[in-house]
C-alpha cells in the first residue's frame, strides 16, 4: 500500500543525484523505501555494478521488487531487495558504495509512531536514533577505497554527524547541498575507511 513506504521527495532526489555521481562497484542502498534510489543506481549510475535494497519495511521491499523487475525485466541486473535492519546481514567489505536517506525527524519520545510510514519519518528526540548505529557500523561492510553517501539533514545535527564519522575514521564531503524553509538537506561522502 502506498501509504505503508515511503515516496521519492526532495531528499530522495539530492541522493539520487549523489548515487548517479559518485556511486560505482557493488552498491547498497539501505532502507530504500519505494526503491526509487536503487532504481537510479541501477539505471542511471553507470559505473555501478549491481544494486541491493534494504529496508526494515515489507511493503518497502515489495515496491524495492517491483521496481526492480520493471528496471531489469529480461531479469539482468535490476534490484536485489533484502530485508533487513540497517547493516546486520551483510558480510565485511561487502559494497563498494553504501547509500542511505535515514528517517531523521525529531520526534518526541512522548509520541510514540507506531505505523510504517511514521517509521521512516521518525528520528527519534535527536533525529539520529538510526544514523548513530549506521555510522558505527558502515565501515565494516564498506570495501577498501569505497564511499558512503549519507543524507543529513540540518535539523538532524549536521555537525554532529560529522563529529561521529569523523570519529569513525571517515574523511567528508559534501556531494550536493540545498537549503528548504524549514532546513538544509546536504548528501556527504564519507570515504577513507
Amino acid at each position: 500500500m502506498e501509504t505503508d513506504v515511503y515516496q521519492p521527495a526532495e531528499d530522495s532526489g539530492l541522493l539520487a543525484e549523489a548515487v548517479v555521481e559518485r556511486g560505482r562497484g557493488r552498491f547498497l542502498e539501505v532502507g530504500t523505501g519505494s526503491g526509487w534510489v536503487a532504481e537510479q543506481a541501477a539505471t542511471e549510475a553507470a559505473d555501478v555494478a549491481s544494486v541491493v535494497a534494504t529496508d526494515v519495511n515489507p511493503h518497502a521491499c515489495r515496491s524495492a521488487r517491483e521496481r526492480g523487475r520493471a528496471a531489469a525485466p529480461e531479469g539482468n541486473g535490476g534490484i536485489e531487495v533484502v530485508r533487513a535492519n540497517l547493516l546486520d546481514p551483510f558480510a565485511d567489505d561487502s559494497f563498494d558504495t553504501v547509500a542511505f536517506n535515514p528517517p531523521y525527524l525529531p520526534t518526541d519520545p512522548d509520541n510514540k509512531w507506531s505505523d510504517w510510514m511514521e517509521r521512516a519519518l521518525s528520528g527519534g528526540e535527536t533525529g539520529r536514533e538510526l544514523i548513530d548505529p549506521f555510522v558505527d557500523d558502515v565501515g565494516r561492510v564498506l570495501a577498501p577505497g569505497g564511499v558512503v553517501l549519507l543524507l543529513v539533514s540540518s535539523l538532524t545535527g549536521y555537525d554532529e554527524v560529522v563529529e561521529r564519522a569523523e570519529r569513525r575514521g571517515f574523511d567528508h564531503d559534501v556531494v550536493v547541498r540545498e537549503s528548504y524553509p524549514f532546513e538544509t538537506l546536504s548528501v556527504l561522502a564519507l570515504s577513507g575507511k
